[in-house]
């Protein structure tokens, strides 16, 4: 059986903190998780337009493919600055991967941006975007607490025709492992099913975490994309996204897991994986809970858990957002509470 941790939230997962910092005017903010000690991770990137950092270094035929936190941020590539701030942090604290000769240890840091340029909010900085300052104050604030929907790189995100948000879930299987999700929400496809109050992501949802719609049986989704998404559209999205797991998975593995976690974009958002989305999920370890025999099959299913729980994510970001500007929420859409 799988059921939703205490917290329903990716720090279910021992080990992971997430902290998150935002610019209310620029209508812009950051979100970053952070591993208590450096964890085995990997990338898979399926959208047209991603905007990365440090992302080469998690390939498993590459050096380092650990991580010390990851970034997910607003600003498109001025966004990329916030991991410098989390450098510094970490560098401060001794964190980072280890050098001969006595020299001070690199703290890696992957991260991925999302475009929030046209949203509306001021984005006429001065001479220095606020994202590095952003993302000190981020991983400052790093706890097992944190807030969905308009918060962290979820403030300023749109999803579809919706107010995108940052979302998050969790999920711990009968073999003792967890796994979980969080997400940046930045999507051209839309989170709902056209012509409904229902997320695509229905079918996984655990109890009413996003509301409880379904469908009413004389419900008949198009094939065809929705009417809006036929033409030219005049803003580009991304959605953001990791996935962490205590199962001691190694970094094949892990691209495995990443691999499979995307699918979840794919059934919580319709169409994913765009041209002009940048879709990114990174996958982690923190490795506190040996992975059973035989692996393959146990890869398998968290690959599967974490697709659902990344989906479940979604719905729980788009549904938290409140309305901001002329994107309106699902709530005030739906008129839900």
């Amino acid at each position: 059986m799988i059921r939703p941790g205490p917290r329903n939230l990716i720090t279910d997962v021992e080990g992971v903190n997430v902290g998150q910092a935002e610019d209310r005017r620029a209508l812009t903010g950051v979100t970053v998780l952070m591993t208590a000690e450096s964890a085995n991770a990997a990338v898979d990137v399926r959208g047209g337009a991603p905007g990365t950092r440090d992302t080469e270094a998690l390939d498993p035929v590459n050096l380092v493919g650990r991580v010390d936190a990851i970034v997910l941020s607003g600003g498109s590539v001025f966004g990329l600055d916030a991991a410098a701030g989390v450098t510094s942090f970490l560098r401060k604290a001794g964190r980072g991967y280890a050098l001969a000769g006595g020299a001070m240890p690199v703290p890696i840091v992957p991260a991925a941006i999302l475009f929030d340029l046209a949203n509306g909010g001021d984005k006429t900085w001065d001479d220095e975007p606020p994202y590095r300052v952003l993302g000190r104050r981020a991983a400052e604030q790093v706890g097992a607490e944190f807030s969905l929907g308009n918060a962290g790189a979820g403030l300023g995100a749109r999803a579809g025709v919706y107010k995108g948000g940052l979302g998050s879930a969790s999920a711990i299987s009968d073999g003792g492992w967890t796994v979980g999700a969080l997400v940046a929400v930045n999507s051209l496809g839309s989170p709902v099913i056209p012509g409904t109050d229902v997320f695509w992501a229905f079918p996984f949802e655990s109890g009413k975490e996003f509301g409880g719609a379904r469908p009413k049986p004389d419900i008949a989704p198009s094939s065809d994309l929705p009417s809006d998404m036929r033409g030219p559209r005049e803003r580009e999205h991304t959605t953001i996204a990791i996935v962490a797991t205590d199962a001691a998975l190694d970094r094949v593995e892990l691209k495995r897991v990443a691999i499979m976690a995307g699918d979840g974009l794919s059934r919580a958002l319709r169409p994913a994986h765009t041209p002009f989305d940048g879709d990114i999920v990174f996958a982690l370890s923190t490795g506190r809970q040996a992975l059973a025999e035989p692996r393959a099959r146990a890869v398998m299913r968290i690959g599967s858990v974490a697709a659902d729980c990344l989906a479940r994510a979604v719905a729980r970001g788009v549904y938290a957002a409140e309305s901001v500007g002329d994107m309106p929420s699902y709530r005030d859409t739906f008129r839900r509470k």
